[in-house]
């Protein structure tokens, strides 16, 4: 999002560019991100279940995992990506700024991957609050040097879309090492057993993959339909794409309570089956997606009212014939963000109960659901903007409906992941 208000005042070029690179960057970052997530569900499991040694085994585990993932997709990025930009992209300038942008920012996977296992751990166990500190200070980092490096300030080179890339690069990198001083002065970890560097377990690792691969393959189904849906809408011209991407930043910043409560809520559905108080969940699910329906829509409202006020401050004038051919999709925005509220909490809740394998189904069925409607609108004669946007309604009220059905019946499933192991036959005697 910082990177892309910043080149929003380079060029309209620029602005088109990153809308389409940043959105394949973030399936980057969610492949990271999910295999994490299998990391912080068996970690709540374990703190469940009283055994924070495991807590920390699993935690080493996760990290080795995530750098071996992260040396493949950048060596994806940087043999792969020319092609599959190539079979997306109609415009050259388009293609180019987005490679030129994947250039720099691809130095950062490293740091991403690394952090969000952190990012799992205190997550994991239940103590967010210096994550919020982190994030603040990777977002002020990354500000200052998109200033400067996107537009040669304070003696640093003018490096455009690159430097962009190369901000959000170092921001990560400093992110990083800030947690991990966190981590080395914090005394309330040493029961987890931190500063034990254990060996490589293949038992765990094949634990978190096991959990994980659903989950990662949902947020690349999720987010795929996303780069599918944007590489789409450049049909409809560059401007559109530009316009799209304004839509986009609104909605990055307006989902940002959704996004953490559901985190939030992977962890509480994960701690209560292992504790073995599944009845609470269902209560916790309705609970945070009314609390995240009702601050979502103080932030939605004024965006709606005063568009102009809420926008120019971040945005200015200098485009504001942009900010004025979105307003007609904020409202479409309105829509999705309300059935995201629920949809995405009860999905998630479905995710922490363990039972990966039916969410990647859903999840995988919606996405194409999606993608079908999607391509019907942008390739009709009738289709617009708006209405392109309006599909994903349809798709966060599907994922609500069958998610809540799971929780409707009588007996769902607990957890598969993690099985306890069954005594000898003598002791069982």
């Amino acid at each position: 999002m910082t990177d892309s208000v910043f080149l929003y005042y380079r060029s309209e070029d620029d602005f088109a560019a990153i809308g389409f690179v940043a959105t394949f960057y973030i399936i980057v970052a969610a492949i990271g991100f999910g295999f994490s997530r299998g990391g912080q569900i068996m970690m709540a499991l374990r703190a469940g279940q009283k055994r924070p040694e495991e807590v920390g085994r699993t935690f080493y585990s996760t990290v080795y995992f995530e750098l071996i993932l992260a040396g493949i997709l950048f060596l994806f990025m940087t043999y792969g990506a020319y092609w599959l930009f190539a079979s997306l992209v109609d415009s050259d300038v388009i293609f180019y700024k987005a490679l030129e942008y994947l250039d720099t920012r691809k130095w950062g996977v490293f740091a991403s991957y690394f952090g969000v296992a952190c990012v799992a751990l205190y997550t994991g166990i239940a103590r967010p609050v210096f994550i919020v500190i982190d994030t603040v200070i990777l977002a002020a980092v990354n500000i200052i040097l998109d200033r400067a490096l996107i537009f040669g300030e304070w003696g640093f080179p003018e490096m455009g879309i690159a430097g962009a890339g190369l901000a959000s690069t170092i921001a990560e990198y400093v992110a990083l090492v800030i947690f991990i001083i966190y981590m080395i002065l914090d005394r309330k970890n040493r029961k987890y057993k931190i500063f034990k560097l254990p060996k490589w377990d293949p038992a765990i690792i094949r634990e978190i993959i096991g959990l994980s691969v659903p989950i990662v393959a949902m947020s690349v189904v999720g987010l795929g339909s996303a780069f599918v849906f944007f590489g789409l809408v450049e049909n409809f011209g560059e401007r559109a794409l530009a316009v799209t991407n304004i839509v986009r930043i609104a909605y990055l910043i307006l989902s940002i309570p959704a996004w953490g409560f559901c985190t939030g809520i992977n962890t509480m559905a994960s701690y209560f089956v292992g504790s073995k108080q599944p009845q609470h969940v269902v209560t916790v699910l309705w609970k945070t997606s009314i609390l995240c329906f009702g601050i979502t829509a103080l932030m939605v409202l004024p965006l709606l009212v005063f568009p102009q006020e809420v926008l120019y401050p971040i945005l200015g004038d200098e485009r504001a014939y942009l900010i004025d051919a979105a307003y007609p999709i904020f409202w479409v925005l309105g829509g999705i963000l309300t059935t995201f509220s629920f949809g995405s909490i009860f999905f998630n809740g479905l995710i922490g109960a363990g039972d990966t394998g039916l969410a990647l189904k859903l999840q995988f069925g919606c996405a194409l659901g999606y993608v079908a409607l999607i391509l019907v609108v942008v390739k009709s004669s009738w289709g617009t903007m708006a209405l392109a946007w309006s599909v994903e309604i349809i798709y966060w009220i599907v994922m609500f409906i069958f998610s809540y059905w799971y929780f409707r019946r009588p007996r769902w499933k607990k957890p598969v992941a993690t099985p306890e192991k069954k005594p000898a036959p003598e002791l069982a005697e």
